[in-house]
């Protein structure tokens, strides 16, 4: 099971009621913050979540309403906060855009108290946990080194402990060996291998989270039976040139991928101002029905075959 909590939601600049891009995707012990737009750290504080074990950062792409919170974040933590290390993986021009920020205006010189990785992003597996991999993937928006990333937990073969009793299978060490795919021969003589005691394999949860993003045509192999998909939905059909224009999609566009690509959930962000909520919503829902226009502290559980909400903003 992953968690996703909305921290901003806005395209390109504040408004009222959204903050500038940034999601923090959290499973397990693990957490990582997707994009730190200006004001992520307040962000961060009102949603309650804290700064704990949020060390790892994915940028998507190196704009600035999706870097510029880099700066307060870094300040913060080498003041206050016990975080020894701080990586961030982005492209190689929006590294170079984060290092001039960091180093050239946060720190001016200075030695940093704390560790910090800037780590070039490539195509590939950027995180391998035990149970869970995170992976980049390249999208397509104006300029070079734009990335999404796909969280996947590892296909399992439940346990069939009436199978195991079946076999007089004692509880303990034998039990976990054949969970882990080993056989083992019981104190009777008896060989039993993992196919007799392990069920059908079960897919992990798969969650793909894409930034700003001109195109979907290179994406829906990889959001293929995604069981949530985060994605910008800048504009509506109506003003689909502006769209191709500056780089950006729109709802109908962000609602295609997800029925060609048969994902569970869609969550729309990167809302512009220059609409209602309940216009992106009304196109989207008109081709793909399960989606959600996210808003600042949406917090969702996502499962494989299920999402749900945790918390509503209290806008």
């Amino acid at each position: 099971m992953l968690e996703l909590i909305f921290l901003g939601t806005s395209a390109s600049a504040p408004s009222v009621h959204r903050s500038l891009s940034g999601q923090v995707v959290s499973h397990r012990d693990q957490r990582f913050l997707i994009d730190c737009g200006e004001g992520t750290q307040r962000q961060i504080l009102r949603s309650g979540i804290g700064f704990r074990r949020l060390n790892r950062i994915l940028i998507t792409h190196g704009h600035l309403d999706h870097i510029l919170g880099l700066a307060g974040l870094l300040s913060t933590f080498s003041r206050w906060e016990t975080i020894e290390e701080l990586q961030i993986w982005a492209g190689s021009w929006a590294l170079d855009r984060i290092h001039d920020l960091l180093y050239g205006v946060v720190l001016r010189g200075a030695k940093p108290s704390i560790k910090i990785d800037l780590i070039p992003l490539k195509p590939g597996m950027i995180f391998q946990g035990n149970d869970l991999t995170v992976t980049a993937f390249p999208v397509l928006h104006r300029g070079p080194g734009c990335f999404g990333f796909l969280f996947e937990e590892p296909q399992r073969r439940p346990f069939l402990p009436e199978k195991a009793e079946e076999f007089n299978i004692p509880a303990g060490p034998l039990r976990g060996e054949l969970v882990s795919g080993s056989s083992v021969t019981l104190p009777d003589g008896r060989h039993i291998t993992p196919d007799e005691v392990l069920g059908p394999i079960r897919h992990g949860t798969r969650f793909v989270h894409v930034g700003d993003c001109a195109s979907t045509e290179n994406l829906v192999e990889i959001c293929r039976d995604a069981d949530g998909l985060v994605i910008e939905a800048t504009y509506l059909d109506v003003e689909s040139d502006l769209a191709k224009k500056f780089g950006h999609l729109t709802a109908k566009q962000a609602a295609i991928l997800a029925v060609e690509a048969n994902v569970g959930g869609l969550f729309l962000t990167h809302i512009s101002r220059r609409y209602r909520e309940i216009q992106v919503l009304e196109e989207a829902q008109a081709i793909f029905p399960n989606v959600s226009v996210a808003r600042d502290f949406d917090h969702f559980q996502i499962r494989r075959g299920n999402v749900s909400k945790i918390k509503k903003s209290s806008r």
